[in-house]
């Protein structure tokens, strides 16, 4: 059976990407970009099936006009896809204060704004999905991307608690967690703060550990996630692409012997 699958951040990359692909096998798709004439392609491709709608996701109301008008015109959401967001490149040092904020506001109170507003409709439907786009940068971090990481491991955080608290009502919540793919995120889609040259030598490793072999083929991504939309279990984590699993272990590995080197002092803090 068809389904209903709202997802934010259309216009490029994994979102258009993965708009296409359900509009093609028979899903209704509501489609949100700032710009809309990047839709045009896909409304005159696939017709009643695709509602575009412009929507910066940081307007809160905005988001719940958006959820609403989409219920009005489909009567139902199956699948939201909280995809858009974008990375802020740049040290920790070097970030002012607008964009720090602003990078929390579209990776994260976006996503939660969007998150509030599905809920009381899929609850009245008694199931839904909510697939959160995180990254493997919400589990572990790269120097160069402090607030991008912050702001995934702020949906990490929300997103697994989300999970356990819908879940008595038939709602799924998964954190999609891509490594790096070669989509324009690092390109055009990504914003920089100006750079302090006592940095130079941390960009410069940062930027030496860019190998193509480190980039996946966001169309090879497709599968996965109509995979992961049709689930009847779906999982929490997805780890999407295969440098992240092994980047992850190898990290938390790490985690883990600190945390036992350190145990013995922890346990005398607690006292009884």
């Amino acid at each position: 059976m068809s389904k209903t699958i709202f997802i934010t951040g259309a216009s490029r990359g994994f979102g258009k990407l993965w708009a296409e692909a359900l509009l093609q096998r028979g899903d209704k798709v509501v489609a949100t970009a700032r710009d809309l004439s990047s839709l045009d392609d896909l409304v005159s491709k696939y017709g009643n099936n695709i509602l575009p709608l412009q929507l910066d996701v940081n307007d809160r109301a905005a988001d719940f006009a958006a959820i609403a008008k989409a219920k009005e015109h489909f009567g139902s959401i199956d699948v939201l896809i909280n995809n858009a967001g974008y990375g802020l490149f740049g040290t920790v040092e070097e970030t002012s204060e607008q964009e720090a904020r602003a990078q929390m506001e579209t990776n994260f109170f976006g996503l939660l704004w969007l998150s509030q507003a599905v809920l009381p409709v899929m609850r009245e439907q008694g199931h839904g999905h909510i697939i959160q786009l995180s990254s493997v940068l919400g589990l572990i971090t790269l120097p160069v991307l402090g607030l991008y990481n912050a702001s995934k491991f702020a949906v990490e955080g929300l997103s697994e608690t989300l999970a356990a608290e819908v879940k008595g009502f038939g709602i799924k919540v998964t954190l999609v967690e891509p490594n790096g793919f070669a989509t324009d995120w690092a390109g055009a889609s990504a914003a920089q703060t100006v750079a302090m040259t006592e940095y130079d030598g941390v960009r410069a490793a940062f930027q030496a550990g860019l190998t193509d072999e480190a980039f996946g083929v966001p169309e090879a991504t497709t599968p996965a996630v109509l995979k992961l939309i049709d689930a009847e279990n779906p999982p929490l984590r997805f780890l999407l692409g295969k440098q992240g699993q092994p980047w992850v272990k190898q990290n938390y590995d790490g985690r883990f012997a600190e945390w036992a080197s350190w145990n013995e002092v922890a346990v005398a803090a607690h006292g009884k």
